[in-house]
């Protein structure tokens, strides 16, 4: 969901292109990315306490779109017109919609659903892979140029998904976590093609608002399918389970996703873009704290490249494209 901030931003200006962001532009940052880290432990909490997984996340962004209201209405505009501002026309629904069921049906179904059978860190590690594959669909859908630098990064990350998912698990018999792995793969592919889909629509409204809108729309459908499927909360859920699915929902949820907003009205996008790495390691580092558990060498090892490409993708400009575009 990120990514739809991230694209939505406005252009740098040649004042923000000139000076380094402020210190609490990192913190800002650290801030997001740490949340954005921990929704994949409080997660892992509750699939581990028998909560069916798509009844999680279709609750889970239903409750982080309702929370995401009071960041809208700091816009001090109409909520009315800030939701719907002007230029927007009933053509632009089937597309919101689209996003909607990509990035947050398809992208947080299938991430949950592979976080059943495979660590809480490594989820975060394939799901943030998703830069590499928007660089990778915007060459071949949008046809954009790659630099050298950003071919270089998109190959060191492609290498790092493939040592992350390894061969190990189908090799020891292991098609369970290996369909995981699969899972989380498939949603960091469905999380550029939201984000595609959403540079090639270049929808006439703000970041945060388009991400009301996907939540609100991918929490419905995902609810609906839950409720197909006859998925319902387990029963004895905890005080201590409650406090987990409400910090995933808000401040894990609408919490990063304001502060990554602030964050890119600070510093811009072109700043932001290359510190995304941070939320998989946070995820990593958590994961080791709090479900005492820890990746394999050869995860490390793709953890790395991944981080790597990431960066290289994010910092580098587009070939023939101005450098302060965000």
């Amino acid at each position: 969901m990120v990514d739809h901030v991230l694209s939505a931003g406005p252009p740098m200006t040649a004042l923000q292109h000139r000076h380094a962001p402020d210190p609490g532009f990192y913190a800002l940052l650290l801030g997001a990315t740490f949340l954005m880290g921990s929704s994949f432990i409080a997660g892992k909490i509750l699939l581990s306490q028998g909560v069916p997984a798509i009844l999680l996340v279709g609750w889970r962004f239903l409750v982080a779109a309702t929370a995401t209201l009071p960041l809208l209405l700091a816009s001090r505009k109409p909520l009315a017109r800030v939701l719907w501002p002007a230029g927007m026309h009933w053509r632009h629904v089937p597309v919101v919609a689209a996003i909607g069921l990509l990035q947050t049906a398809a992208v947080m179904g299938l991430l949950f659903v592979g976080m059943r059978t495979i660590p809480a860190a490594a989820a975060a590690i394939l799901l943030f892979s998703n830069p590499i594959w928007v660089a990778l669909l915007g060459r071949l859908i949008l046809h954009e140029r790659l630099g050298a630098v950003r071919l270089g990064g998109l190959v060191l990350g492609m290498a790092g998904v493939a040592l992350a998912i390894g061969p190990g698990a189908l090799l020891q018999g292991q098609r369970a976590a290996l369909a995981g792995e699969l899972c989380c793969l498939g949603s960091a592919l469905c999380w550029a093609a939201a984000t595609t889909l959403n540079k090639r629509a270049a929808l006439p409204i703000g970041g945060l608002a388009l991400n009301f809108w996907q939540m609100l729309v991918g929490s419905l459908v995902l609810l609906a399918l839950a409720h197909a499927g006859g998925e319902r909360w387990p029963a004895g859920f905890t005080l201590a389970d409650w406090g987990w699915f409400a910090w995933l929902a808000i401040p894990a949820s609408a919490g990063s996703f304001g502060l990554w907003f602030v964050a890119l009205r600070r510093g811009g996008a072109t700043h932001a873009s290359g510190w995304l790495f941070l939320a998989p390691l946070f995820a990593v580092l958590l994961s080791f704290v709090v479900l005492h558990t820890t990746l394999a060498p050869s995860q490390w090892l793709g953890g790395a490249a991944i981080a790597g490409g990431l960066w290289l993708v994010n910092r580098a400009p587009r070939a023939g494209s101005p450098p302060a575009a965000a």
